[in-house]
């Protein structure tokens, strides 16, 4: 449904607005991350404030996104209905 919507397309051209949650630093051994990867919550929201999706990801020092290279969604408002990822 995340890539259905085309949610981190319409993050990068600014249709939705990313908002930082929660961050911290991961657990480096079971994380399997660079040190110093950030573990961060992010809310995608649109125009009116209204949290569209809500992700996790691992943030590299470099810029670049770990794991599988992708947000991992955890919330999300499709069809008039909240999804929450198990």
């Amino acid at each position: 449904m995340f890539n259905d919507k085309q949610l981190l397309e319409q993050a990068k051209s600014g249709m939705l607005r990313a908002v930082l949650m929660k961050e911290k630093h991961p657990s480096p051994e079971p994380a399997g991350e660079p040190f110093c990867t950030r573990s961060q919550m992010i809310s995608y929201v649109d125009i009116d404030g209204v949290e569209i999706a809500r992700v996790h990801q691992y943030l590299r020092p470099d810029g670049t996104v770990g794991g599988s290279g992708k947000p991992d969604p955890k919330r999300l408002l499709y069809g008039g209905k909240i999804y929450l990822a198990q």
